[in-house]
């Protein structure tokens, strides 16, 4: 008998700051900001605004989930260290998804195959293709990847995410009716079934550990030994 799940789910991947509280049945409150910028003074906020809107106080919470990116370095590491934080403090299981795969779930039920591109900057971009199994579930089966978008190989595949809005004529026109950035109502979403599924499966394998997925090095890097005697 699966166990009673109320989770708090953040994502900080993209250029906003989403949160979601769900349970077994569906999704209780959702909070979300578009500021790229501040990341770490929204989300603690955002957090305290869901949990009020359905009624809940932290202790009531039986897991939390952040979304894993890829995404840039300093906006990722926001969601994670919020959640590692409220996991530690709470003594709650902590569990990560990658954000491409909570994209992909608010994908159009229509789209047989796609490809999810997100905003990787340098005038890169993050990508993954995902084919929709039996049960008309996306699952990925490439990626994901960080590239340019030119070598993006679409395939002629409709492209899902703020990718596709920022290189049309590269990936082609983002498809109508889906998200262009991750909702953390569909990442906790996700979680829930992955927490109810039995293991092996593919809906439990969407789960993850809550570490970063950056698919190239940060900007910043450590002093050279020269520079650490200068300073």
């Amino acid at each position: 008998m699966s166990r009673a799940v109320l989770l708090l789910a953040v994502d900080t991947s993209g250029p906003a700051v989403t949160v979601a509280l769900a349970d077994g049945q569906g999704v209780l409150a959702a909070a979300h900001r578009d500021d790229p910028r501040r990341h770490a003074e929204l989300l603690a906020p955002l957090i305290a605004q869901a949990l009020a809107e359905a009624g809940r106080a932290p202790r009531d919470l039986t897991d939390v989930v952040a979304g894993v990116g890829p995404g840039p370095f300093t906006g990722l590491r926001v969601g994670l260290v919020t959640a590692r934080m409220l996991g530690a403090v709470l003594g709650l299981p902590v569990h990560g998804v990658c954000s491409l795969d909570a994209l992909a779930a608010g994908a159009p039920a229509d789209l047989p195959a796609f490809l999810v591109a997100t905003d990787a900057r340098r005038r890169e971009v993050h990508w993954a293709r995902y084919r929709r199994d039996g049960a008309g579930r996306a699952r990925r089966e490439d990626g994901p990847h960080v590239a340019l978008p030119a070598a993006v190989p679409t395939s002629g595949l409709p492209v899902v995410g703020r990718g596709a809005a920022l290189y049309p004529e590269l990936l082609g026109e983002p498809v109508p009716g889906a998200p262009l950035d991750v909702d953390a109502a569909a990442l906790a979403l996700l979680a829930a079934r992955a927490l109810a599924a039995a293991p092996g499966t593919a809906d439990a394998a969407v789960l993850l550990g809550p570490d970063p997925l950056y698919l190239r090095r940060p900007d910043a890097v450590e002093p050279g030994a020269r520079k650490r005697v200068l300073t």
